[in-house]
């Protein structure tokens, strides 16, 4: 088992079977009964005397059972140091985005965190998302940042896990999906305070495939609103494609204004009057 089984990685029948064909269900029920596997729900194990991560199960979703679930949205946000708001709830929000369904096991082995599964933004495929390792062993992720050095002894090999996670560019246009349903306008005004190092051709390329207009557009009024260098970067909308930010005003404040310039009504303290320009050069 402690070649088989990685240290606070839950595993299931099949992929025990997959992985040793010797594991059928009676070599199974024999390894739970001499407590070599410990039960964490029905057919989900993992190796005695290890812990239980959230990144962990992230884990199990992503090479175990072989979702398409993959960490998004405030997460991936939070992993990259964008955190704003502290999270006072009893349990941690774990936000997964993917077409694939949450197993309902997710949120009965851990009382403390709570996974959210969203449906993918439309369109983007693959494309922004950042592969990193998770060691079960020492429980980091390894993303080649320099504030996540790897430890000077190196951990053993099958402990070392793929770990995929939107970048902040994807990220942030995730959040932006969910404004102002669950998350609020304050708070995404916040997050884009803080994202002064994103990517301009990576958030082009992620514009360009995104076909939703309400991200479309509130990533141009926040990005604008902020003054961030990279703005400027960026293509006018109009040049993305055909659909450009779409036609018809969208209501997603009630009793707010009218940003006339990308058409949407957005709270009141947050509306600035419109600024005389024909291009981003000058912000």
């Amino acid at each position: 088992m402690l070649e088989l089984v990685p240290g606070g990685l839950p595993v299931t029948r099949p992929w025990l079977a997959q992985r040793d064909s010797t594991l059928d269900r009676h070599a199974v029920d024999n390894l739970l009964k001499g407590q070599q596997l410990a039960p964490l729900a029905q057919g989900v194990y993992m190796r005695p005397g290890t812990k239980l991560t959230w990144e962990g199960v992230v884990c199990c979703l992503q090479n175990v059972l072989k979702t398409d679930l993959c960490v998004g949205g405030l997460t991936a946000l939070e992993l990259a140091g964008f955190a704003h708001y502290l999270d006072l709830s009893d349990r941690k929000a774990i936000h997964l985005y993917g077409k694939d369904r949450l197993p309902p096991w997710c949120n009965q082995v851990l009382l403390s965190v709570q996974f959210i599964r969203h449906p993918p933004l439309s369109d983007l495929g693959a494309s922004g998302v950042v592969n990193d390792e998770y060691d079960t062993g020492e429980k980091r992720l390894y993303n080649g940042d320099p504030l996540q050095q790897k430890p000077s002894a190196p951990s053993l090999q099958q402990d070392r896990w793929p770990f995929t996670r939107s970048s902040p560019e994807r990220a942030f246009l995730e959040t932006l999906a969910d404004v102002p349903d669950t998350v609020s306008f304050e708070h995404a005004d916040q997050l884009m305070q803080g994202l002064t190092t994103l990517t301009p051709h990576r958030l082009e390329k992620l514009l360009r495939l995104c076909r939703s207009v309400k991200v479309r557009r509130l990533l141009y009024w926040y990005a604008e609103r902020n003054h961030h260098a990279w703005f400027n970067k960026l293509p006018e909308p109009e040049t993305l494609d055909e659909l450009g930010l779409g036609s018809g005003n969208r209501v997603l404040a009630k009793g707010g204004k009218l940003v006339a310039k990308y058409k949407i009504t957005v709270p009141e303290e947050l509306w600035t009057p419109a600024v005389n320009t024909t291009d981003k050069s000058s912000f």
